[in-house]
């Protein structure tokens, strides 16, 4: 039974790519390169994939079988659900949340959220820690390189509470919607939500969070093309490589500069009954 349980959630019907997570990036599909550095987290016990039980995520399924990576299958539209159901089957102590369009996600970063949680004093436990929170709050580190991690009762509480259908879809904004973070210690923050959960962010300095890692876009694509490019078959990377290639081609980051991101308030409209 996983202690700390990895779920990597995506689908093939993304409404600006369609098909992304199995895109071919630096000759693997997207979703293999996701799986491969989240598993290099040393914090993890397990990790699998979650997508939706439309036929469209079929082709999905079947390649999480041909890299032994154990899927789950859930509601299309409640995704907080798509997390619910895993953790409550494995038994999961912590659930640390990844997104398939993140190919450059960092272990190191990963473990580091963790630690925030599991560490985290007995009599005062965190509930929640990231690396970032979604506009409209701030983050500073590069979009691509989130992590989210809650303790299972925090998961449970917010499936169980949470009716709004960016809660559902967007998994845990539920947790941290409303808190107001102060300075704690070095680059950490910390808040209670409205909600009543303690909350921590990690953060960085200098302050790097306009620069966008994600590929949500045609130009994403592009621009994470040309990193793998660079990157050639270095497999344990960090994400201070990624930077250094940047700083030396500064053109690199303006493939992608105009995309706008997407808040925690936007939903997808597609699938409204």
């Amino acid at each position: 039974m996983p202690d700390v349980l990895a779920i990597i959630q995506g689908r093939m019907g993304s409404s600006r790519l369609p098909g992304k997570i199995l895109l071919d990036i630096g000759g693997k599909p997207m979703l293999q390169h996701v799986i491969e550095r989240t598993r290099r987290a040393a914090s993890l016990d397990s990790v699998l994939f979650a997508t939706s039980t439309d036929p469209s995520d079929d082709p999905v399924e079947q390649f999480c079988a041909s890299i032994q990576t154990p899927c789950y299958r859930g509601s299309l539209q409640d995704v907080l659900d798509r997390y619910y159901q895993p953790a409550l089957s494995n038994h999961a102590r912590l659930i640390v949340r990844i997104t398939a369009d993140c190919p450059l996600v960092d272990p190191a970063l990963i473990d580091a959220t963790v630690e925030l949680v599991a560490a985290s004093d007995p009599s005062q436990p965190v509930d929640f820690a990231a690396n970032r929170l979604p506009p409209p709050y701030g983050r500073s580190f590069p979009i691509g390189l989130d992590v989210e991690v809650c303790r299972f009762a925090a998961l449970e509480r917010a499936w169980r509470e949470s009716t709004s259908k960016h809660y559902r879809e967007h998994v845990m904004p539920y947790l941290y919607e409303g808190v107001t973070l102060h300075p704690l210690s070095g680059n950490i923050s910390s808040g209670v939500s409205p909600n009543g959960f303690n909350i921590v962010q990690l953060n960085h300095v200098p302050d790097y969070g306009s620069l966008r890692w994600t590929v949500d876009t045609p130009e994403d694509l592009l621009f994470m093309r040309e990193i793998f490019a660079r990157l050639g078959d270095k497999a344990d990377f960090t994400w201070q490589d990624v930077l250094a290639i940047l700083q030396k081609e500064p053109d690199l980051a303006r493939i992608n500069s105009s995309i706008q991101h997407k808040t925690f308030y936007d939903v997808d409209e597609r699938h409204t009954p």
